[in-house]
């Protein structure tokens, strides 16, 4: 679709031809169906994936001060898991944390990323989220999912083969409970005797998403029920190209259910860390990445078909080497590249997440973030062009502003004492904007030709 006509057209007809950039403020992405979707939003997912050996209770701590910083760099969304075993992933319950954060931040949107519904009575779960929601001041989001770790679910005894369909029922369930209505229902898992709500959400829809990975069934659950999605298996070269294929699940789902799916509510996961040079990058992720994968991915999940690295440069080549990598180690424009082809690749997309690690130090892991908020969010929302196109405008039109020079010049002469000063005034030494100062120079050429 080109540039101008993607916009509304009550407003592209009143853009002039300085205005231009306005189609980029917008961020203007089109789907199949010519939708207009809003500027792309910006939030982090922390499972956590924290290396075993330091003291939980400052990780906890810290992983708090990160959420704050986000909040303070103007991120839109913070996400947090559900786990119970593996040593790495060790927030147990993200409604705990979430509202623990909802304290030390203002405007963020705080999400479960995700709550498994499996391990839970669902009325449980809504009462949470209910309370969440108020104590957040209407921050929250439900993330649903049913259940990563194939150990969890083996801990509290839940056969794998009922996980899905167990989400997909404590979903309706929750649903109608956050309408007001008083539910009477009875499962092979869980019962309720006239259970309604005595508080409602803050919010007068808090948003339902749920997780999706490469099995179409978080995508056609979104459809279903046209509620968001986050995709949480784009953060590998074959999960960021199965985008379209994993968008036509949730549409296929939505048509056949009558509901609809919006990509303005989409959220995909990237994973990325940024320095002001790639080698600078490479030097900070490059040991920590081939950790997380040989101890985490390897070691721990033992992942089949996954090898473990061989050396840091390994690490980095196979995760963030080539065009298609859907991770990024290097520069802001690097991340800028990435996240524009993923856009296009997927059709477009609501929401970019990046995924929190432990790649790097901790200080090295909050300036990557703080890279991210101050030149890769603005230059992908289009904040940074009009910046651009009103310094070039003064550029190329220079000659316009000579006038202004000559009206400075002009009453400097009027003056005697003003006009002597020229002998000794430099560049650079009168307190006006430069646009509009004077060639005091060539001035004083002319002065002493005239004496």
């Amino acid at each position: 679709m080109a540039p101008g006509k993607c916009i509304p057209a009550p407003l592209a007809r009143t853009l002039k031809p300085g205005q231009r950039w306005l189609t980029n403020i917008f961020s203007i992405i089109s789907n199949n169906t010519g939708n207009v979707m809003a500027r792309l939003k910006f939030g982090a997912f922390l499972a956590p994936h924290h290396p075993i050996g330091e003291h939980p209770t400052l990780q906890f701590r810290r992983d708090l001060d990160f959420v704050q910083q986000l909040d303070e760099l103007g991120y839109d969304e913070f996400w947090c898991g559900e786990h119970h075993s593996s040593g790495w992933e060790m927030i147990a319950s993200p409604e705990m944390f979430l509202a623990a954060a909802g304290e030390r931040t203002k405007r963020i949107k705080l999400g479960t990323g995700v709550i498994s519904l499996p391990y839970h009575h669902p009325f449980n779960v809504a009462q949470r989220m209910v309370q969440l929601d108020h104590m957040t001041g209407g921050r929250a989001i439900f993330g649903s999912g049913p259940g990563a770790l194939a150990s969890d679910a083996h801990t509290l005894g839940i056969d794998p083969m009922t996980q899905r369909d167990r989400q997909d029922e404590a979903i309706a369930v929750i649903r109608r409970l956050f309408n007001g209505e008083r539910v009477s229902v009875k499962s092979d898992w869980f019962e309720m005797n006239d259970a309604k709500l005595q508080i409602l959400p803050l919010q007068e829809e808090m948003p339902f998403v749920v997780a999706s990975q490469i099995s179409p069934s978080g995508m056609t659950l979104a459809g279903k029920y046209g509620i968001g999605i986050i995709s949480l298996g784009s953060m590998s070269t074959q999960g960021l190209m199965a985008l379209p294929q994993q968008w036509e699940f949730a549409e296929d789902a939505a048509k056949k259910a009558g509901t609809t799916v919006s990509r303005s509510n989409w959220r995909v996961l990237l994973s990325w860390h940024i320095a002001e040079t790639r080698e600078q990058a490479y030097r900070e992720a490059g040991p920590g990445l081939m950790r997380w994968h040989n101890e985490y991915t390897v070691g721990t999940l033992m992942r089949p078909g996954v090898e473990p690295f061989k050396s840091a440069e390994d690490a980095i080549e196979k995760t963030a080497g080539g065009p298609a990598a859907a991770s990024t180690i290097g520069t802001p424009d690097d991340l800028i590249a990435t996240i524009r082809n993923l856009v296009k690749v997927s059709g477009g997309v609501g929401t970019i997440v990046g995924f929190v690690h432990d790649w790097a130090n901790p200080e090295n892991t909050r300036r990557s973030w703080d890279m991210v908020a101050r030149y890769v969010i603005p230059e992908i929302q289009g904040f940074i062009q009009p910046l651009r196109e009103s310094r070039q405008f003064l550029i190329d039109n220079r000659g316009v502003f000579e006038r202004a020079g000559q009206a400075v010049m002009a009453k400097i002469m009027q003056n005697e004492k003003a006009a002597a000063a020229l002998q000794h005034t430099g560049p650079g030494r009168v307190a006006i904007p430069t646009v509009n100062a004077p060639d005091l120079q060539k001035e004083k050429v002319k002065q002493k030709s005239k004496a």
